[in-house]
């Protein structure tokens, strides 16, 4: 599949310094796991809307990619959609049942930076 074929294209929300934060998570995650997140971005790209299990809305525009990973952790990646395109607002690996505040509190944030800047 080529980029023209994309339902929605993927971008890495960027600081105001430049950084990219869930691209530097995702660098730091061993190259199996960085995989299996990397195709789950991909899958939502190609296939959105895409639901449960890949992917769960999370209410206030945001949704979370859901992935298992092979150290038997789990991962995931919040997202929104902002004129068109998918943006990676924040990654972690989940260590409780439900998505801990401050991990939604940080991509809420990061979505609100996005809508100004964009």
């Amino acid at each position: 599949m080529t980029d023209a074929e994309k339902r929605v294209p993927l971008v890495f929300f960027r600081t105001d310094a430049g950084s990219e934060p869930v691209r530097e998570w995702l660098l730091e995650l061993p190259k199996a796991d960085r995989r299996i997140v990397g195709v789950g971005l991909k899958d939502l790209e190609f296939g959105w809307p895409i639901g449960m299990p890949l992917c769960r809305a999370l209410g206030g525009g945001l949704f979370e990619l859901r992935v298992s990973l092979r150290s038997r952790r789990i991962a995931r990646v919040i997202l929104c959609i902002h004129d068109g395109e998918l943006f990676a607002l924040h990654g972690f690996i989940k260590k409780t049942q439900t998505t801990p505040d401050g991990d939604l509190k940080l991509a809420r944030s990061r979505k609100g930076q996005l809508e100004k800047t964009r």
